[in-house]
């Protein structure tokens, strides 16, 4: 029978926007997954929606001024907006305010409560009397009684990761007034959680997929002891509960969530016209359900959910639970009350897509809590995707529109190195797809860029710049081979970076892949014979020092139009005084001693140098050295060699296809008896060298003014 996969990602709060640390926990995970599984020839549904009930819509729409349902409608719209940015395969994206969703939660609850597995009791609530309500545990505050943290929620603390009930909180205070509450009586609706125990732990120890991560914490939670758990909520906000008697409560969120994934696939299936196809993918046992999630959302798929689908007892069990631990930036735990975070729509309008896509996976919270750092983004950026990735398609694409005018070259003459390029690219397509599988997402990331470096490798020690007047069908056999293995890179990278995936394609001449082509058919030659190739791009843009740096600046800094922006409100003096401390070790720490200068010259000096921008051919070493480059350049018409002591940082192929700046009028010189005729530029920090290029594309020769 064939396997089904269905891929869920944790469903968004939409009481904001999303910041990196979402993307990296419980989404771009599963959307590799998902895309790769696609392109292996399974059969897949992605899964994902909006969280709109509960007291963190109601919290953020009091503090805006809106009603919750306003709030959930732009909070949705943007998300929505901010994953189809950043390239997320969604097979449908939902919104848990939906009809469909409302029903599909209270049918739920009836089957449990039919069953008996729900008890309504007589509790003590807590209720604050200056705002005259009841106050749901998010709306509660105070000290954790475990770890001693002063901000602990009264559903959950963040900082342990404990499961909390309100009345366990020390000094106890109303997150809107901050009064202290008392204790009310109330009636309210308990899942009988403590049934499951037993269950449970059967399920995770047969569980051969869970995480150690996963099962560690679900075990240590189980021998605990489980308590039952209520689930409905004083609120008129949220899925109303189907009892007469209870006609001014609502599902309390955590059970009424992630029933929102069975409810986005019955709507997928109506939007298809089959309002019964979601029950294969939910209630036969040939689906694999997978539940991608961040660390804080644990104890809700590892026990909670499990156990709801065991009491309903029609659904299928989760095959895994992969899930995150926290993504840090800059070494602190991100925060959006102080505006410590790298929010998703702001990121993507400076820098492209998959630079985040790759950025992220490559560093992936996987075992262990990860740190975003800009400066290593921005290394990442420049010495990966630009010079590694990018440099191998640039200059196979700009060796064909100089020496065979746009189109693919004739078969030539094979050789040894062909084969085993090739061995490697099948070794490679092999191993990612196995790591994507397993959820080993960064070994993924790392092993598909090892495929672009091979190719680099080829490239350098193929030389076609040689073999073009020395053996012209061996030259053209490399360059052919080049270009096609730029095809399979657009293969191997897709699930990663979709998009550079999609601008690979149209430089090679084709709007997308071949139809039908299978993953790990994109190891092996598949262009076609004759094909001219598209206008060529560059695929990375480098980042400069500058632009990191200032990112780095901004963490924190609540401007106002940052605040607007993104609806961020600060509500206590404490926030506000921590973010002005954020403000001044940042501002210490980023201030750097003032540079000191050469004497002064004249304009008239100046305009003596003649600075060009200049084209890189071809790059090698100069024999027995380890920093001397030679470089062939083209000027415009006017070729030059010259001679360039920056070897120790840079490889040789990370430089063909450049365009440099260098100076054109100097005299002559020999270097280790090679004649340098020009000088390019370069800056320097320390023994860090950088070769000073041009932000866009400018014909070679053109004058640097």
């Amino acid at each position: 029978m064939p396997t089904r996969y269905l891929v869920t990602s944790a469903l968004p709060y939409a009481n904001g926007p999303l910041h990196v640390g979402h993307i990296a926990g419980a989404y771009l995970p599963a959307d590799i997954y998902a895309r790769l599984l696609r392109h292996a020839g399974e059969s897949v549904l992605y899964i994902c929606g909006s969280d709109e009930h509960g007291v963190p819509i109601t919290i953020a729409a009091e503090k805006l001024g809106l009603t919750p349902q306003q709030v959930a409608d732009k909070f949705h719209a943007i998300n929505e907006a901010g994953f189809a940015r950043l390239g997320f395969s969604f097979d449908n994206y939902s919104r848990t305010t939906r009809p469909i969703h409302h029903r599909t939660s209270q049918d739920f609850f009836l089957n449990l409560y039919h069953k008996g597995l729900l008890e309504a009791r007589d509790v003590s609530q807590l209720y604050c009397p200056q705002c005259s309500r009841y106050l749901p545990d998010r709306y509660v505050e105070g000290t954790c009684p475990l770890c001693g943290s002063p901000s602990a929620r009264g559903d959950q603390c963040e900082t342990c990761g404990r499961w909390l009930e309100p009345e366990q909180l020390i000094s106890r205070r109303c997150k809107i007034c901050g009064a202290e509450p008392e204790f009310r009586r109330t009636r309210h609706w308990f899942f009988l959680l403590s049934r499951f125990a037993e269950p449970l732990k059967k399920w995770i120890n047969e569980n051969p997929n869970l995480r150690d991560n996963v099962r560690s914490f679900c075990l240590g939670w189980l021998s605990e002891g489980l308590a039952d758990r209520a689930i409905t909520r004083d609120l008129d906000w949220g899925v109303p509960v189907p009892l007469p008697e209870a006609a001014s409560k609502v599902l309390y969120v955590w059970f009424d969530a992630p029933i929102g994934y069975i409810s986005a696939t019955r709507e997928w299936g109506i939007a298809r016209g089959d309002d019964e196809s979601w029950r294969e993918w939910w209630q036969d046992p040939a689906t694999r359900i997978l539940h991608f999630i961040g660390k804080d959302n644990t104890v809700f798929h590892g026990i909670v959910w499990p156990a709801m689908l065991m009491a309903h007892g029609d659904y299928q069990l989760p095959w895994d639970v992969p899930a995150n631990e926290f993504l840090n930036l800059e070494g602190q735990k991100i925060s959006t009350s102080r505006n410590w975070a790298v929010w998703v729509n702001q990121f993507l309008d400076k820098f492209p897509p998959d630079t985040l896509r790759y950025y992220l996976a490559a560093t992936a919270p996987e075992g262990r809590d990860s740190d975003f750092s800009w400066q290593e983004f921005g290394t990442r950026t420049n010495t990966e995707l630009a010079d590694i990735l990018g440099n191998f398609v640039n200059r196979a694409v700009a060796f064909t529109r100089r020496y065979f005018e746009g189109r693919l070259p004739d078969k030539g003459k094979e050789d040894l190195a062909d084969a085993q390029l090739w061995a490697d690219s099948c070794q490679c397509f092999a191993d990612v797809e196995e790591m994507v599988r397993a959820r080993r997402i960064k070994d993924g990331a790392r092993r598909m860029m090892d495929l672009a470096r091979a190719g680099n490798r080829y490239f350098e020690h193929s030389a076609p710049w040689r073999l073009r007047t020395e053996d012209p069908a061996r030259g053209a056999e490399v360059i052919r081979t080049c270009l096609n293995l730029s095809a399979s890179l657009a293969v191997l990278i897709e699930p990663y970076l979709p998009f550079t995936a999609q601008a690979i394609w149209k430089i090679l001449g084709r709007e997308e892949a071949p139809k039908g082509l299978i993953y790990k058919d994109g190891a092996k030659p598949m262009l076609e014979d004759g094909l001219m190739l598209g206008e060529p791009q560059i695929l990375f843009n480098k980042i400069e020092d500058e632009v990191l740096q200032e990112q780095v600046r901004l963490l924190g800094m609540m401007k106002e139009e940052q605040v607007e922006e993104e609806e961020k409100v600060l509500t206590t003096q404490e926030a506000i005084d921590e973010t002005r401390e954020l403000i001044k070790q940042t501002e210490q720490a980023t201030e750097k001693p003032k540079p000191e200068y050469k004497p002064t010259i004249s304009y008239d000096e100046f305009a003596k140098m003649d600075l060009r921008v200049a084209k890189v051919l071809s790059c090698e070493r100069v024999p027995n050295t380890d920093k001397l480059l030679i470089l062939q350049i083209d000027l415009g018409g006017d070729t030059r060699q010259i001679v360039a002591g920056i070897g120790a940082r840079y490889q040789p192929e990370e430089l063909v296809g450049k365009s440099i700046v260098v100076i054109c009028n100097l005299e002559p010189a020999k270097i280790r008896g090679v004649e340098s005729n020009g000088m390019l530029l370069a800056a320097s920090a320390g023994e860090e060298i950088s070769v000073l290029t041009v932000l866009r594309e400018v014909p070679p020769g053109s004058k640097i003014k």
